[in-house]
């Protein structure tokens, strides 16, 4: 068992689904990255931290750093999406955009294989 694993057994419900969902989007966008904890969330990291995803009270959040956010910022608009510096929140009552984060999740590869 790894330690994402042990962090989402203690999540239920449709935040699981969904975090379960994004996990598996961002194993298939970046299938040589690492999992560990950071910053108290489930993380993949590849030369450095890729991204972070966690629960929040209404949504799961994906972290993938400012660059990642401004990335897609024109497309989290379009889709009506809530989205800070480094943050993009997907609702509960919604389905996951897995293009679009694969899309995010891909671009931050390329970031964080440059950096390597």
């Amino acid at each position: 068992m790894s330690v994402i694993d042990d962090y989402l057994s203690s999540v239920s419900g449709r935040h699981r689904e969904l975090l379960d969902q994004l996990r598996a989007i961002i194993i298939e966008a970046a299938p040589e990255a690492s999992e560990a904890i950071s910053w108290g969330m489930p993380t993949y990291k590849l030369n450095g931290n890729l991204v972070h995803f966690a629960p929040g009270k209404s949504h799961v959040g994906l972290y993938p750093g400012a660059d990642g956010v401004a990335f897609a910022a024109a497309r989290l608009d379009e889709l009506g999406l809530r989205y800070s510096k480094g943050a993009i929140q997907f609702p509960l009552d919604r389905e996951l955009p897995g293009e679009l984060i694969a899309s995010i999740v891909a671009f931050r590869v390329g970031q964080q294989r440059e950096r390597g």
